[in-house]
């Protein structure tokens, strides 16, 4: 496939995203307080989650239903993590209510309604329980809509596992490196630095959200063209973060190029986006892949049974979880 693709802008007569939009722009209002709420739950910029030793407990028990086959395909890395997300989201009540997190009645009423009476139940490290410490002196916010958002952003997860864990399986040696990371004693809770720069690099080459909307602060010239302030721009992050006139190995899987200092501020790679619409969730995404990954790795060598990729060739611009079926023996 072609990733070459240009950058593109709304013209400035068509109508900019409601407030509230994630543009990363608005600095003012509801929106504004709901930010900043939600990076100081979400612990934005923390590598080390404040409620991590709970969250990983979770993550190790959940992860037992990964590896409770022969094989790893989608329909058991959602049912895992969906668990894992009502619990870590709302709490162990949440557990077992599975229409929570059901695409068609997810932001039904009567969902909203468990939602509500879950966040009077929610223990005190879950995302719920950090909230509620926070006031709504303008009576703006909605910390149902905010739990449902948080659900669905763990839908994105179950795909960056599997691509991941499927790329450690065409390389062995790099999945045999991670595997004892994850198994060295006395390592920090949450800290596997290797693993989650594979991670990273499965989100470099497979982003979770391939095209990025940003609203322009100024007036911009692009191509000799002046554009107003307010203009919306799409990135197209599937091309920028594979353009190999200026990502060196582009299509291929190095996770090392992550160990590289300031590698994570690279405007080349933008896994998460870049300063005021950096996404304030991006270290807790990292905890809980690189957790499920390792719970995984540590017990379990990963087999790549599809589809089928080589190690040293340029990878596939495009790779749909639905079709990875992965194979697992003991390590």
């Amino acid at each position: 496939m072609n990733l070459r693709r240009p950058a593109r802008v709304q013209p400035s007569g068509a109508p900019a995203p409601a407030p509230g939009a994630p543009d990363g722009c608005t600095r003012a209002g509801p929106h504004a307080e709901r930010r900043a709420i939600d990076e100081s739950v979400l612990a934005a910029g923390l590598p080390v989650h404040p409620s991590c030793g709970p969250f990983l407990s979770v993550l190790a028990e959940e992860a037992r239903r990964l590896t409770g086959g022969n094989t790893l395909e989608l329909a058991r890395t959602r049912h895992a993590v969906a668990r894992a997300a009502r619990r870590i989201v709302l709490g162990d009540a949440a557990a077992e209510d599975t229409e929570l997190t059901r695409r068609p009645g997810r932001f039904h009423p009567k969902a909203g309604a468990r939602i509500a009476a879950y966040a009077d139940l929610a223990e005190p490290h879950t995302l719920m329980g950090r909230a509620r410490r926070h006031g709504d002196p303008t009576g703006g916010l909605d910390p149902v809509g905010q739990a449902a958002q948080w659900l669905a952003a763990f839908d994105l997860v179950p795909g960056v596992l599997l691509r991941t864990l499927l790329l450690l399986g065409v390389h062995p040696a790099e999945q045999d490196a991670v595997a004892a990371e994850a198994r060295a004693p006395g390592v920090a809770r949450g800290a596997l630095p290797r693993l989650r720069a594979c991670v990273r690099e499965a989100l470099r080459l497979y982003p979770a959200v391939p095209d990025l909307i940003r609203i322009t602060r100024a007036e911009t010239e692009w191509r000799g063209v002046r554009r107003p302030a307010g203009t919306c721009v799409v990135l197209p992050a599937l091309f920028h973060q594979r353009d190999p006139e200026h990502v060196p190995a582009a299509h291929v899987f190095v996770p090392g190029r992550w160990a590289s200092r300031g590698a994570e501020h690279d405007l080349r790679m933008a896994p998460f986006s870049h300063a005021g619409g950096r996404c304030p969730g991006e270290q807790l995404a990292l905890l809980v892949t690189t957790a499920l990954c390792a719970e995984v790795l540590r017990g379990h060598r990963v087999h790549a049974v599809r589809p089928v990729l080589d190690p040293v060739g340029p990878l596939p611009g495009l790779l749909d979880p639905q079709g990875i079926r992965l194979r697992l023996t003991r390590r």
